[in-house]
């Protein structure tokens, strides 16, 4: 094992916080102390503890005990702990918490693999709990074996974050199962930010090296980040942070303002200290130990706030919120802790809401609440837009935050299918706005006047749509030679030719193309803007989403596919072909999704089978690579929408694997989901069996077609 990084001075809160799991006679693998009495580590740590198999599922019984060490506190202490039933989330291979069906052989990324121990008795003298913080791209972590030794220790960089994963490339050290539950940590922010989950090596990677010198990818490893932690365990207390430097004197002065007597802090104290898991102080409460409890706890000062509310309340006549101090101690708290909003429990019940929301979409929710924001943030579900949401604090003049808008947004887009659900809705913004200093009749009045606009009464909220960047690619007889027009269409009325090419150049120019036209053209929406390829049947198996331009060192490589959603589109549609897309793209909405395998390989079969189901819009193509051209022909003539393939491979699973990914996906999100399979595919180099790898996306339809490839005005028409 390298000793490239060893560990330093600077990581004493980290051996403080670091636990070893003990097998039957030799450290298994890591966790890392939450509080005085709770470790958190994966499951399947635990289960190898144990002697059990590496993904049971079932909960450790109470007398099964858990052998832990604090190796860099009390390295001959061995204490023992038992798994906590609400902390107990095994590997699944589903989202789905209901259904702990366990990963198969070799899948990555899967979910779950969290636990959180109990220990016996307090964790030793000189531990501490670690802070914690949401991990950052770019920001070198470190990772330690389940021994504790400081020396070999690993170096890695967060290169993708997909939910419920980070993946790292190693730059240091050699990974080893006893990796696994230990705490990554964030030597420049002091925190932990994941927990190590999985890893492997590329595959030959030594021998690829040594006698050919070729590249081969680093060693690539995944982590569990805190707010998949926190989804996965919202019974777990909040974990600690590094505890914030600004706004605490000004915290001071307004809380002596708030809470005058002692009985009303030591009241206070006792109630923050329930609600956070921690330890009161008792008698020996004051103001410095309640603004330290909340400071140091992840969403305690929001909490903090929320207690004095009730405290102000019960103890005084009238609203706190027409208190002036109240209105001075919530502009404090956004300096304190500038991204929270909400205590743990209004946030708990808020996404307990969300998860049964079916209507809103989470891009067009940011896109509609937030039109002023230079880059729009592209959300993966509604929990991560209030995580977006809770960041902004509102526009000159207006009282209502982003935070509230958001979900007053959402109430109203599914009142029509969930009365109740908008009703609970209501009820939580009714009750959490004036904590957050929002009068009663401003929320009133913001819900009339958003009820009051067309779109509440059954259509969807206008928003201005992202740019498009439309290539239309035309190859030459290779494949590996193009000439292109690059045009730029929005929905502003923009629709224009912005670069040109009669010279036939290689991928990697048109790639450089397409991203100084993102960077010109679209730069007020450049994270947002979707990229279509125009190309003819004959090319639309051309990898245009793997297309790589290297960069520069300074300013790193881009992979189209990856940084975004990349689509192929036909340039030959037909009067004839309109009539059937028009009929296939109005009952996208209710319509099945069709499979094309190996049985209609055969053009005129494929032809027979797609006017039987005329009104299917979706279309998975799984057949063998030759005779993909031809089926993908007669989709396009048949008028599909969207058509999802893989390159390579063809087969049952394969099959189900891409029929999985459309199923109850909304059409105008597939796009999204293909490029967040492209990432998973790249998060995980040596896995051939991942269907992200050779993904490839027909997105089709005669909208908004650059004039050369629409020659009657037909085929301009809206979807």
């Amino acid at each position: 094992m390298r000793l490239d990084a060893p560990s330093s001075l600077d990581d004493a809160p980290l051996h403080r916080a670091f636990v070893s799991v003990l097998g039957r006679d030799h450290p298994v693998g890591a966790g890392v102390l939450l509080s005085s009495t709770l470790v958190l580590t994966c499951a399947h740590v635990i289960n190898s503890a144990l002697g059990r198999h590496r993904f049971d599922v079932s909960l450790p019984s109470r007398e099964q005990q858990v052998g832990l060490r604090f190796p860099h506190v009390d390295r001959e202490r061995e204490l023992v702990g038992r798994v906590l039933p609400y902390g107990w989330r095994p590997p699944r291979s589903r989202p789905e918490a209901d259904q702990p069906s366990p990963p198969g052989v070799g899948a990555l990324p899967y979910y779950g693999d969290l636990a959180v121990i109990e220990l016996d008795t307090d964790a030793p003298p000189g531990a501490e709990p670690a802070p914690f913080l949401t991990h950052r791209d770019g920001n070198e972590v470190i990772a330690q074996w389940a021994s504790g030794n400081a020396l070999p220790t690993l170096r890695a960089m967060p290169r993708v974050s997909s939910h419920p994963w980070i993946a790292l490339d190693v730059l240091g050290g050699t990974v080893a199962e006893g990796f696994s539950g230990g705490p990554l940590w964030d030597r420049q922010r002091q925190a932990v930010v994941g927990l190590v989950v999985a890893a492997h090596e590329s595959l030959g990677r030594r021998e690829r090296i040594a006698p050919t010198e070729q590249y081969a990818p680093p060693v690539a490893m995944y982590a569990i980040g805190l707010s998949s932690i926190e989804y996965e365990l919202p019974d777990l207390p909040p974990v600690v942070v590094p505890a914030a430097g600004r706004g605490r004197q000004q915290l001071l002065g307004v809380l002596e303002k708030l809470v005058p007597t002692h009985s009303e802090v030591m009241a206070c104290e006792n109630r923050l200290a329930r609600r956070l898991g921690r330890q009161s102080c008792g008698p020996a409460a004051d103001i410095e130990r309640l603004a330290g409890m909340a400071m140091g706890v992840r969403r305690g000062v929001p909490e903090l706030l929320n207690i004095i509310y009730e405290q102000l309340a019960e103890l005084h006549a009238g609203s706190p919120s027409v208190n002036p101090d109240w209105e001075r101690v919530l502009g404090i708290a956004r300096i304190v802790s500038p991204r929270e909003r909400l205590s743990p429990g209004q946030r708990r019940n808020l996404n307990a809401l969300l998860a049964d929301c079916r209507t809103t979409d989470p891009i067009a929710l940011i896109r509609t609440v937030l039109p002023y924001a230079n880059v729009a943030p592209q959300p993966c579900d509604l929990a991560d837009a209030m995580d977006v949401l809770e960041c902004y604090d509102p526009q000159p003049g207006q009282p209502m935050p982003p935070l509230l808008q958001g979900v007053i947004n959402i109430s109203l887009q599914e009142r029509e299918r969930d009365a109740c659900l908008a009703d609970d809705l209501d009820a939580w913004v009714d009750s959490t706005a004036p904590r957050l200093g929002v009068a009663t009749a401003a929320v009133a009045q913001f819900r009339a006047g958003l009820s009051a606009l067309p779109w509440a009464r059954g259509t969807r909220p206008p928003h201005t749509a992202p740019p498009r960047v439309q290539v239309e690619l035309l190859p030459a007889s290779a494949g590996h030679l193009f000439t292109y027009q690059i045009w730029v269409w929005s929905g502003d009325g923009r629709h224009e030719v912005v670069l040109t090419e009669d010279t036939e150049v290689t991928s990697h120019r048109v790639v450089e193309a397409i991203r100084q036209v993102l960077r010109t053209e679209v730069e007020e929406q450049p994270e947002t803007a979707l990229v279509e390829f125009f190309v003819a049947p004959a090319w639309l198996r051309l990898d245009v989403d793997a297309w790589e331009f290297p960069g520069s060192s300074d300013d790193g490589g881009f992979r189209p596919g990856i940084a975004r959603r990349v689509v192929l589109r036909s340039s030959e549609r037909t009067r004839e072909t309109h009539a059937g897309w028009k009929r296939r793209s109005s009952a996208l909405p209710s319509s099945p999704r069709l499979l094309l395998d190996q049985r209609f390989s055969d053009p005129a079969v494929a032809q027979a089978r797609l006017e039987v189901d005329p009104e299917a819009g979706i279309v998975v193509v799984c057949c063998d690579r030759q005779r993909q051209g031809l089926v993908l022909r007669q989709c396009i003539q048949a008028g599909v929408h969207t058509v999802l393939w893989h390159r390579e491979e063809h087969g049952g699973q394969i099959a189900a694997d891409l029929l999985a990914l459309v199923e109850g996906v909304d059409h105008a999100r597939i796009p999204e989901a293909v490029r967040l399979e492209r990432a998973k595919a790249m998060a995980d180099p040596d896995c051939t069996t991942h269907h992200g790898r050779e993904l490839s996306l027909l997105h089709d339809g005669p909208d908004h077609r650059p004039p050369p490839l629409a020659p009657a005005l037909w085929a301009l028409t809206l979807p």
